[in-house]
């Protein structure tokens, strides 16, 4: 015997204690058998609302209507500039901004850093030193990392640059791919001879598989997750 399920319309949902109640909109509620449902569930998946359609070889990400192209930025310490290196850095900037007349998103990644690693590290030097001096100094410095590690202040800063080329579904079928990857490439090379006069070092992602570990990155961003785990992961968007 084929079981139904009644679908309806979720307007409110409150808690009173331990028991959830739900408000639901009598009208909307329709029976739906089990071929609906699991028609519901496969649309409903997180490939569902990724609008991503293909990750060429090359690390360019395709959607619907845009190629887009992800660059890794290297960061300076501007604190630790001149007033006058600083000026020069600003001025930079903002011929960059001037210069380039396309979209860009500037994206950054945050993520917390267990620094017992580091401290193990220093700890072995330490013990090869024989001046005392150092030592002293060397500890002085575990003990600021082990307050900085309990206090889980540390975190490390991933910055990207995103630039895209939209296109008409004319230009799909009539525009090469070709002519597409020199266009993103053009940016590219623009972008990264302005922020290299700032003190920035620009890459681009030129891989399948690195575009695919920044964006499992930014997806998943559960604790046990590791960067390393990511091959071993299917990959199939």
């Amino acid at each position: 015997m084929q079981k139904n399920i009644i679908l309806c319309k979720i307007l409110k949902m409150s808690k009173k204690g331990d028991e959830f109640f739900l408000t639901i909109n009598i009208k909307s509620c329709r029976i739906v058998s089990n071929k609906e449902v699991k028609k519901i569930k496969e649309q409903s998946t997180t490939q569902s609302w990724i609008p991503i359609e293909e990750i060429r070889k090359n690390g360019m990400i395709k959607t619907k209507n845009k190629y887009i192209k992800i660059l890794k930025v290297t960061p300076i310490n501007y604190n630790l500039k001149s007033d006058l290196e600083k000026q020069a850095i600003l001025n930079s900037y903002k011929i960059f901004l001037k210069t380039c007349h396309f979209d860009i998103q500037i994206l950054v990644q945050s993520s917390k850093e267990n620094l017992e690693k580091n401290i193990s590290n220093i700890q072995k030097n330490v013990r090869k030193k024989e001046n005392q001096y150092l030592k002293e100094i060397a500890e002085n410095y575990i003990e600021y990392i082990n307050e900085i590690n309990a206090s889980k202040k540390s975190s490390s800063k991933n910055f990207y640059l995103i630039i895209s080329k939209k296109i008409s579904k004319e230009q799909e079928y009539n525009e090469s791919f070709e002519i597409i990857k020199n266009d993103l490439k053009e940016r590219y090379f623009k972008i990264k001879e302005c922020l290299s006069r700032c003190g920035n070092s620009v890459f681009e992602v030129n891989t399948k598989e690195e575009a695919l570990k920044i964006l499992k990155s930014f997806l998943n961003t559960r604790k046990e997750m590791s960067l390393k785990n990511y091959k071993k992961e299917d990959k199939s968007y």
